[in-house]
């Protein structure tokens, strides 16, 4: 049952699916899918073709527009647009911190959540396409992790594709979690010196906030600890077009006097919490590393935290201890973070066998996009804080007929920021008109 209502400009249709938990044994448990199909308003959208969203992550839900909002009113212009919620995030069935224990201990936690990457999510596409298309193949809209999934769609169900559109989301084919965590410390390094030949200031004021978290211990709403490390990872705030800004401003209202001495506001923790709880997306910690997993015989193994050590200039203590600045660090998951965030914290020991599991498969074939008759855009930008430009650019060439726009103009978030601007310079260089 499906059930319609209006945002301005838009009429807003949810649907909801079943879909089996693993693909290779249909006939077991299932589970359930939800889907926002957006509309133009006092248009007839029957016939129209269909575009999916797959949203970035892993372990996000699609995001949550508001009538026209960002590419959506480019977007419904011509197209049924279906935000999709991945499995396991938004009104899809969850799988969280509350609702895992109802799989088993840690073990069987882990196992349930090996159902989780780009190929369990490529295969729930394909199972609801015909329901919405009558079996015609669709456009995909793939942002960050959901172009790693269009990527996979493209290397194994290529006849479910009119058109592939990625932003910021080409993923290294052949790229270890080392490899993209050792190719984005200079990057993220890069953005940290931007910050602070724009706000100077956040120097002094970031190695402030650095010294009282290292000689206090801070609890933020909810319980969550914050410590040095925790605030350094603030920095992936600087990865979206208006992130440095956002961090400067959260940083200048750091502190207050208190009887006791200056002490972190209330406000300051309450907006830090905001930003790097994983309360909402536990999935994106858990596997996080496991997204870029695909030799059988090779575990992730907290990749992250053994290259951080390779990079002494991340170390706050040792700048502290001299006259550098704190950099902030930028897109990775560390086992501490299993240990100080409440939402975390009971998915620890299931974390750990995530971080030792093998087995896992290659995601992409190189032989089939080599081949590749689906028109495919993507929008590379330059000097990406999470995604490799390098890597990026291997793989478009990997991929036969895929163009390219590579741009400095806007951050990882340019689909959002630079709205329908962006979806209408995609679909021209899909559609060979530029």
């Amino acid at each position: 049952m499906t059930s319609s209502y209006r945002q301005p400009g838009v009429v807003l249709t949810d649907h909801r699916f079943r879909v089996p938990l693993d693909h290779a044994a249909p006939a077991g448990e299932q589970i359930e899918l939800y889907g926002r199909e957006v509309t133009a308003a006092g248009q007839d959208p029957t016939g129209r073709p269909w575009l999916l969203y797959l949203e970035g992550g892993p372990g996000f839900g699609a995001r949550r527009f508001t009538g026209t909002q960002a590419w959506i009113g480019r977007a419904v212009r011509e197209f049924r647009v279906l935000l999709l919620d991945q499995r396991g995030t938004g009104r899809s069935t969850p799988a969280n911190r509350q609702t895992l224990p109802l799989r088993g201990g840690p073990a069987a936690q882990a196992d349930h959540l090996a159902q989780f990457r780009a190929d369990s999510i490529v295969r729930d596409c394909e199972a609801i396409r015909p329901a919405l298309t009558g079996g015609a193949p669709w456009t995909v809209l793939g942002q960050s992790f959901g172009g790693f999934c269009a990527t996979h769609y493209l290397s194994t169900a290529p006849e479910g594709l009119r058109t592939v559109l990625v932003t910021g989301g080409l993923p290294g084919l052949d790229a270890t979690a080392e490899e993209v965590y050792r190719a984005a410390y200079p990057r993220v390094e890069r953005k940290n010196r931007a910050h602070y030949a724009r706000y100077p200031q956040d120097v002094a004021r970031a190695r402030e906030i650095a010294e009282h978290l290292d000689a206090h211990e801070v609890r933020m709403p909810g319980g969550h600890r914050l410590t040095v490390e925790g605030f350094q990872s603030l920095g992936l705030m600087l990865g979206g077009a208006d992130g440095s800004h956002q961090l400067h401003y959260l940083l200048e209202d750091a502190f207050v006097h208190t009887p006791a001495g200056p002490a972190l506001s209330d406000a300051f923790l309450e907006a830090a919490r905001s930003a790097l709880s994983f309360a909402g997306h536990p999935l994106y910690a858990l596997l996080h590393e496991a997204i870029y997993a695909q030799d059988p015989t090779a575990a992730t193994g907290w990749a992250a935290e053994r290259v951080r050590a390779e990079h002494p200039r991340f170390d706050a203590r040792k700048a502290l201890a001299g006259d550098d600045p704190v950099l902030f660090t930028g897109e990775t998951v560390h086992p501490w973070h299993f240990e100080t965030d409440p939402a975390l914290v009971p998915l620890r020991e299931t974390a750990e066998l995530l971080a030792a599991r093998t087995g896992w498969q290659p995601l992409y074939d190189r032989e089939r996009l080599a081949a590749n008759e689906v028109p495919v855009a993507a929008a590379v930008y330059h000097d990406d804080m999470y995604v490799d430009t390098a890597h990026s650019l291997d793989t478009a060439r990997a991929v036969r007929g895929l163009r390219t726009w590579v741009t400095d103009e806007f951050e990882h978030d340019g689909v959002r920021a630079g709205g329908p601007r962006v979806l209408d310079r995609l679909l021209a260089l899909a559609r060979d008109e530029v």
